[in-house]
């Protein structure tokens, strides 16, 4: 599967490497949302920093909304690449690392007859899964976070000592994995906190049902706990505790329901949007099926994601809808393994391809000068 990662994002970059086309691989590095993250590697928020040395035409106090999980580990890799190179590398391994947690997930539960076929199918299913391995993007890293989360959390229940009631007797290393890497997504993108939020509503079902409380399950408290350091980094560099939420126009969860077709709002823009329609009833079945399955600790996640996406203003849903894909592939599988799927799917795979390569050719930011990004 690594191979197959690697593989498939080089033929993504050929165009870019062997023809030059736009920038040549300039154009890869500028794709949105990278060039932010790289400017908070470098400068950690500091905002004399941004104003000083980069200027790409957004407010100072934007930055804040990109939450440094991702910007972290490019700039562990920094002092051995350059920092575009740097971005990019950690990109492919945390993609990487996503499609080995969806195999694992898959293989232990037995969530589908061929791992590896789902796994591929992973890969490349959303198209906008190959474009955001392709680029720097915090998104692999976030998918796989909460697939190992939900990995461990998965396992925990599948323990006998669970039922114990004391909560330092017996706690499970697994429920502590859940919760760190929970944590780990947390602090890469912030709809980590409705992981906790589906943990919370599986462990209240499971209440209800049994009775018992699963006080072993206290690690997944550091799920919410971890944006308070990344809060307090925040008010040491920016003076603003709260300076997430005082990054300007960046919030697009509203109370309105389907605010995306409503196109004076921002981040829209026009009326072109039939294709959300498909990714809110894919979503929806993905949720019915998994709940069919009897899968709830998958269901519970998936449908509080899927909820929160009814409630999304932003042109980019399929972006913002990637954390379900993975659930809503599992929830499909026995479809997914049919012959005629596969046949199909195989068909489309050169257009999947295109199709990312056309939309890193016109997503990229307005960067004149690349020293301070190296």
């Amino acid at each position: 599967m690594a191979l197959v990662v690697i593989f498939s994002s080089f033929l993504v970059w050929s165009p870019f490497i062997f023809w030059a086309r736009g920038q040549g691989m300039l154009t890869v590095f500028a794709n949105y949302d990278g060039p932010n993250y790289l400017i908070v590697a470098k400068t950690l928020y500091a905002p004399n920093q941004i104003k000083s040395n980069y200027s790409l035409p957004l407010p100072v106090e934007y930055y804040a909304a990109h939450l440094p999980g991702f910007p972290l580990l490019i700039k562990i890799l920094n002092p051995i690449l350059p920092g575009p190179w740097a971005m990019l590398t950690m990109t492919l391994a945390t993609s990487i690392l996503a499609v080995w947690a969806f195999y694992f997930l898959v293989k232990k539960f037995k969530l589908a007859r061929s791992p590896f076929w789902l796994s591929f199918v992973f890969l490349f299913l959303p198209a906008r899964f190959l474009v955001v391995r392709s680029v720097g993007s915090a998104e692999p890293l976030f998918i796989f976070a909460v697939l190992a989360s939900l990995y461990f959390f998965k396992s925990a229940f599948a323990k006998k000592e669970i039922n114990l009631l004391s909560p330092f007797k017996s706690v499970t290393l697994d429920f502590f994995l859940a919760g760190l890497f929970g944590a780990l997504a947390q602090v890469t993108k912030s709809p980590g906190i409705l992981l906790f939020v589906g943990y919370a509503g599986f462990l209240i079902y499971r209440y209800h049902k049994t009775k018992k409380i699963v006080w072993q399950a206290w690690p997944l408290l550091l799920i919410p706990l971890s944006i308070l350091p990344v809060f307090w980094f925040y008010k040491l560099q920016t003076g603003d505790f709260w300076a997430y939420f005082h990054s300007g126009d960046n919030f697009h969860l509203t109370f309105s329901l389907f605010p995306a077709f409503n196109s004076q709002r921002s981040w829209l823009g026009d009326f072109w949007l039939e294709e959300m329609i498909y990714i809110y009833l894919l979503g929806a079945l993905g949720v019915i099926f998994l709940f069919k399955e009897k899968l709830y600790s998958l269901f519970s996640f998936a449908s509080i994601f899927f909820f929160a996406t009814l409630f999304i203003a932003h042109r980019d849903l399929s972006r913002y809808s990637l954390p379900l894909a993975p659930l809503v592939l599992i929830a499909f599988s026995r479809f997914l393994e049919r012959k005629e799927f596969k046949i199909a799917f195989l068909l489309i795979l050169p257009a999947i391809f295109l199709y990312a390569i056309n939309f890193i050719t016109y997503n990229f930011a307005p960067i004149q000068n690349w020293g301070p990004y190296l």
